[in-house]
């Protein structure tokens, strides 16, 4: 496919699953128009069109082609513009381990996360211990290294990045603390690292917009 073809995102400004996106082509320096979606409202005859079975962001369309859920569109991406910031290695069992790391997060983590923050309150104390356990499993798995990548912004650092950003402010909102620097100290340094990247800080959205967003959502879950 000609690389040179228009591409669009669909997108939402408070999702880390669409932010994703966006930072992994801002890294690249690809240029992209990107549309905002209603997802909880009335989705966009562009969005039914193009992602016909989840109905959800984040979508990528490149020329007439679409790609939907955010860790298939980074791979896309790096399979389609390899000339440029490369986030997967090259070494087949690095490439699985990247792979392996960033679905543990998707599945595992995110998820582990969230119910501790917002789950019902007779079970959030499982859960922060569940999702403190995984943490220590990324701390150990992130060691003295800068990033998940190594030297520079890799594909477990882009699947990391609810971790690296939303993290702080969902527990805010909530008012649950599971990440800390004392107990976290090296996922602490990389998530201010992350952060820092010029790319990365472009493509994150205000944080006192989502901590609102987050306690007009989700506060009620605290009383169930």
């Amino acid at each position: 496919m000609n690389q040179e073809e228009q591409v669009k995102l669909l997108g939402l400004w408070g999702s880390p699953f669409s932010k994703r996106v966006e930072m992994v082509l801002k890294l690249k320096g690809i240029p992209y128009e990107y549309i905002e979606e209603d997802v909880y409202g009335n989705k966009s005859p562009m969005l039914l069109k193009y992602n016909p079975i989840h109905k959800k962001v984040p979508v990528l369309i490149h020329g007439d082609r679409s790609i939907a859920e955010s860790l298939v569109i980074v791979e896309y991406i790096e399979d389609t513009w390899k000339t440029s910031e490369p986030i997967l290695p090259q070494d087949p069992y690095e490439r699985a381990m990247a792979r392996f790391w960033a679905k543990y997060v998707d599945d595992k983590v995110i998820l582990a996360l969230w119910k501790a923050c917002w789950g019902p309150e007779t079970e959030r104390e499982k859960m922060v211990d569940e999702a403190s356990e995984d943490l220590q499993c990324l701390e150990k798995e992130l060691g003295d290294k800068q990033f998940f990548g190594g030297e520079t912004i890799g594909f477990v650092d882009i699947a990391a990045d609810f971790i690296g950003y939303w993290l702080g402010l969902v527990q805010e909102a909530s008012g649950v603390t599971i990440m800390t620097a004392e107990k976290f100290p090296k996922l602490q340094r990389w998530s201010e690292d992350f952060v820092a990247n010029s790319f990365i800080k472009e493509a994150l959205p205000p944080k006192q917009k989502l901590v609102a967003l987050f306690k007009t959502k989700f506060g009620s879950a605290k009383s169930k």
